[in-house]
């Protein structure tokens, strides 16, 4: 089975609020995205952003130029489903990340559970040309992925844990560390995952 066809498979026998993933409030996203000090015309993606509330929390704070990505169409339409006419506001790419040609440039790339999931270096290595792509110089990464010592798989799928060290080293060097966060998820069966969140920003002028 394909990358595709898995997570088509998961947004179809699943409802939104019953993946493990789902959050009903992002705070830290929501924090980390404040301390960014954006305009509220800045350009923001959400990868991997399927059916999270976050473009939701967003919206509601007022900015105005928004996308989301997902490899899985069921994920997209769950979402506009739920935003109604607010979703004809924003960006919507169905696409593997790995493979992805931005039609904009983007001041921030917020990536909450997507590349912990690319374990072949290979995978990792186009997801970061993509990013470096596809991020504005001075633009903002706020990505989280399973903290070390967290869970090795998810969905049924192997994952790769991250520490400051480890991250930083896949992303190389155009990227600072600005901060890092951990967080204990709760899902929504009631198990804890351990997740870091990473704020860098990409170098440049």
């Amino acid at each position: 089975m394909s990358n595709k066809e898995h997570w088509e498979n998961v947004y179809k026998e699943k409802s939104s609020n019953d993946v493990s993933w789902y959050q009903k409030e992002p705070l830290l996203s929501l924090d980390l995205i404040n301390k960014s000090k954006l305009t509220l015309d800045d350009a923001i993606l959400d990868v991997g952003g399927g059916v999270s509330v976050l473009v939701d929390k967003l919206q509601e704070k007022g900015f105005i130029n928004l996308a989301v990505l997902d490899i899985s169409n069921n994920a997209l339409l769950g979402a506009k489903n739920r935003l109604g006419d607010k979703a004809d506001k924003i960006n919507w790419y169905e696409a593997d990340i790995t493979q992805f040609n931005s039609p904009q440039p983007f001041s921030l790339w917020h990536d909450r559970a997507v590349f912990h999931f690319l374990t072949d270096k290979r995978d990792r290595e186009k997801y970061v040309d993509v990013l470096k792509n596809t991020l504005k110089p001075g633009g903002h990464l706020i990505i989280a992925a399973f903290s070390v010592g967290g869970p090795e798989k998810c969905s049924g799928l192997d994952i790769v844990q991250y520490d400051e060290g480890k991250m930083s080293a896949a992303l190389g060097k155009d990227f600072s560390l600005l901060e890092s966060k951990s967080e204990t998820h709760i899902t929504p069966a009631g198990k804890e995952q351990r997740f870091t969140y990473f704020h860098y920003i990409i170098q440049g002028s």
